[in-house]
């Protein structure tokens, strides 16, 4: 009964792993060249076949040793990579301060 629970918990681990690469790579492949070179990042491409190998090593090789330099490689995506984009591109928060209202900057009638 215990080795069908880890094995379970493991099934899940490796179905997390496989879904958190296959959203590093859709948010790699949906970001702009440029803002790569911009954000002094690697290219699209180098990322686009890091994250690549990653999503084809957790559905075709069971290694674990390689599913997990592929979870490294999607962690350096997300913690490093993903911010300094949506930074040079504009990304994070839509509009201006909290103040502002739907028609521009609400100051209370100043």
């Amino acid at each position: 009964m215990l080795m069908t629970a880890f094995g379970g918990f493991m099934s899940l681990l490796f179905l997390a792993m496989l879904v958190l690469a296959v959203a590093a790579l859709v948010l790699a492949a949906v970001a702009r060249d440029d803002a790569y070179r911009a954000a002094d990042k690697q290219s699209k491409m180098f990322w686009m076949i890091i994250l690549g190998v990653t999503v084809a090593v957790n559905l075709l090789v069971p290694i674990l040793f390689l599913q997990i330099a592929g979870l490294i490689a999607t962690i350096v995506f997300f913690v490093d990579v993903r911010p300094a984009l949506k930074q040079v591109s504009g990304g994070g928060r839509r509009g201006g301060s909290s103040s502002d209202g739907p028609y521009g900057p609400y100051n209370g009638g100043r």
